[in-house]
């Protein structure tokens, strides 16, 4: 996190702006302090800008300090990738973390997700995994995408695939994109979203 101070809080922006290297409409900033002065005579304001680095180190921060209020000690390590914060937990509890099916892991994903948002005023891709158990269920939707679209070619019958999380349909279109005579496509709301392989001339 980086301060910059000037008369206004435009100027403070417009100056921050400069430094990074970034257009000012897409700093992400919090006014630290704005002071109006008398007749203009000492008008002053500060603003603290963040980066993505600064929501990474702050989410590992924050699942530490949750995790530990429930007598869970962990490791973390973050890694930025393509604009998404990949979140990596070890315990030794690393089964309750996950939960049945990934609830509970999914659950700790949004609330850090909000944690961040709520901090920074800015939505950011935050993807939590637990000893890799993420990495290996990517692994397992590739496999069951790929084989459920050769069904579809052999037999023309759609399928609908069981509901998953966002990230996780996110794995099967991209498995999927670019196939031919194959279409993804995603219905349903909340817990009950699934995607749907089907066969296209």
């Amino acid at each position: 996190m980086k301060h910059f101070t000037s008369k206004t809080v435009e100027d403070a922006i417009e100056a921050a702006s400069k430094a990074v290297g970034i257009p000012a409409e897409q700093l992400i900033y919090k006014v630290i302090e704005e002071k109006k002065g008398l007749f203009g005579i000492g008008r002053e304001a500060t603003i603290e800008i963040y980066d993505i680095d600064d929501a990474a180190a702050f989410a590992e921060e924050y699942i530490k300090t949750a995790l530990g209020g429930m007598g869970v000690e962990a490791e973390t390590t973050s890694t930025i990738d393509e604009g998404i914060i990949h979140l990596n937990i070890n315990s030794e509890r690393n089964p309750i973390l996950i939960g049945k099916n990934g609830r509970t892991l999914q659950a700790l994903n949004e609330l850090t997700r909000l944690a961040v948002s709520n901090k920074f005023h800015h939505r950011y891709r935050i993807l939590l995994d637990v000893g890799g158990y993420k990495e290996d269920k990517y692994d397992r939707l590739e496999w069951i995408a790929k084989k459920t679209a050769r069904e579809v070619l052999k037999t023309k019958v759609d399928v609908k695939l069981d509901p998953m999380t966002a990230d996780e349909r996110r794995v099967v279109h991209n498995t999927l994109n670019g196939m031919a005579h194959i279409k993804t496509e995603s219905s349903g709301e909340g817990r009950d979203r699934a995607i749907t392989i089907k066969y296209v001339d």
